[in-house]
């Protein structure tokens, strides 16, 4: 196994390379505004830091860049939402529960029509294809190029969205389409919004995706690109440039796997501290645990594959208030090395209190020797409060577990946390989120329910369902194993209903180790 994994953070994308476990050059560089300058120039460093025989099979690349066009309203194409449901599911309207300002910016237009299935797989009512095709001309007249299809329990079967999306591409040949049914969870608002920011961000999917796979061959590199998702595994480049809401979450989630391999320990709960925010998460069998409820992305209310994350804005370029010591959440980010004190700016940054403290010695110490010794102890016991009580919240139960410090700024996380066993410092841990990204396999998951089949024989189904999605992906079937299963009776539905979900992973395919 010889990876590439790269990082795209708010402040600094790292880079590393992974031979056969062990990390063989690592690199980090300040994120640029264009997110792939910052990539080129992270990569021509790694390639001068490794042996020259250091060629890779594969590249990974994690980035926030579509979470942060949510966050920041920016490079979103206006989508429509087709929703085949009457005539159930007609009080709450598509784009309902969403920020006002983001719904101004991206809502293209609501169409509502008749079909979809129950819960289980029965037919609700006939798909009108007439009001279907009316509603494709319509989205067509208007000048909308993206279109979100949702269903009422289209996961179960997903045959109407289907076919109205046949029907839209007769009319409307140029639209793009995103199936809800491809993306998010039974639960139709969530899956629904799912799929609306999904249409929203496809094209700035492809256009981010053919700018990595032109940076790759700037540099020089003949190898797969594969982009990180949000439950610590990969895809290949080609199908994340559809789906570019599984990496919103890919940049903590990297962390957390890298974090969890550097210390070869598989359940704890990570803390990465970075320039902009404190991500901590809790790592179960190597993998981030999922969130089973709704998760706020941009504002918007989603139900799809999430890992249960807590940020706080604790970070190396955080700001901090000498007066009232109040630190944060407003950061520095990519400017750290222009503004931070230690560096010859004006801004008082958590950077700086780490390096009056003696915790950390970048930059120039002699810039911070004027601050109040009681000013930095009292910001500091702030950052720590603020850091231990977020890991604290992670904890299922008041067992005590390790905690593992990683990111550029983890020097701001103490030596000893109440609940916790230890404190797990790494070798690598600056780039523990590059890491993570070069270790990752390829998974499939499901999350269906069954009726009327015996537990194993629906457990069975599902995991060949999960195992199809991951050879999809790009998966190695020989090496897939199962990391997650489980399955709910459902009590108040007829037919014996049981809901059943199973996440499988496997090495990427012809690269087995």
């Amino acid at each position: 196994m010889k990876h590439i994994g790269i990082d795209v953070g708010g402040t600094n994308t790292d880079a590393v390379f992974v031979q056969d476990n062990r990390v063989l050059g690592a690199v980090k560089s300040p994120t640029t505004s264009d997110v792939t300058t910052g990539v080129r120039r992270a990569l021509a460093a790694l390639i001068q830091a490794c042996p020259p025989a250091a060629t890779p099979d594969a590249v990974m690349i994690g980035t926030t860049h579509f979470t942060n066009a949510v966050v920041q309203r920016r490079d979103l194409e206006p989508a429509a939402a087709l929703r085949v449901c009457l005539p159930a599911a007609a009080s709450l309207l598509p784009f309902c529960d969403w920020p006002e300002d983001l719904a101004r910016k991206v809502n293209g237009g609501t169409y509502l029509v008749q079909g979809g299935h129950e819960f289980d797989g029965r037919e609700l009512m006939p798909l009108d294809e007439t009001a279907v095709r009316d509603a494709a001309r319509a989205i067509r007249a208007s000048g909308v190029s993206t279109v979100a299809i949702s269903g009422v329990f289209s996961p179960l079967i997903g045959a109407a969205e289907l076919r109205a999306g046949e029907i839209l591409l007769q009319e409307h040949p140029d639209c793009r389409i995103t199936y809800s049914h491809q993306l998010g969870r039974i639960g139709l608002l969530g899956r629904e919004n799912v799929a609306l920011l999904n249409a929203t961000l496809i094209d700035l999917a492809h256009k981010t995706t053919d700018a990595f796979v032109q940076a790759l061959a700037d540099s020089g590199i003949r190898a797969p690109l594969f982009l990180t998702q949000n439950d610590g595994t990969v895809t290949l480049a080609e199908n994340a440039r559809d789906f570019p809401v599984h990496s919103f979450a890919s940049g903590p989630t990297n962390s957390m796997r890298g974090a969890v391999f550097l210390a070869s320990i598989n359940d704890a709960v990570v803390c990465d501290v970075g320039g902009t925010t404190a991500d901590v998460g809790y790592v179960q069998n190597g993998f981030p645990r999922q969130a089973n409820n709704m998760v706020e992305v941009g504002g918007v209310r989603t139900a799809f594959r999430m890992p249960d994350l807590l940020s706080i804005g604790v970070g190396g370029g955080t700001l901090v208030d000498p007066q009232t010591l109040q630190v944060g959440p407003v950061s520095v980010g990519h400017r750290l090395l222009e503004e931070a004190l230690v560096f010859g700016g004006q801004q008082l940054t958590c950077t700086d209190i780490a390096v009056a403290a003696g915790l950390a010695d970048i930059g120039d110490r002699a810039r911070v020797a004027h601050l109040d010794p009681a000013m930095v102890r009292g910001a500091l016991a702030r950052i720590h409060d603020a850091i231990a009580e977020a890991c604290d919240r992670m904890k299922s139960d008041a067992r005590e577990v390790p905690l593992i410090a990683v990111g550029g700024g983890s020097v701001l996380i103490p030596d000893r946390v109440a609940g916790f066993s230890d404190v797990v410092r790494v070798e690598n841990h600056a780039v523990a989120n590059a890491v993570g990204a070069a270790i990752a396999q390829v998974s499939g998951e499901v999350d269906q329910i069954f009726t009327n089949l015996g537990r194993e024989e629906l457990l069975e189904r599902a995991r060949g369902i999960a195992v199809e999605r991951a050879v999809a992906a790009g998966a190695d079937a020989e090496t897939i194993t199962v990391i997650e299963q489980e399955d709910i009776p459902l009590a108040y539905l007829p037919g014996n209903a049981v809901r059943a979900r199973v996440r499988v992973v496997g090495e990427i395919a012809g690269r087995a180790r």
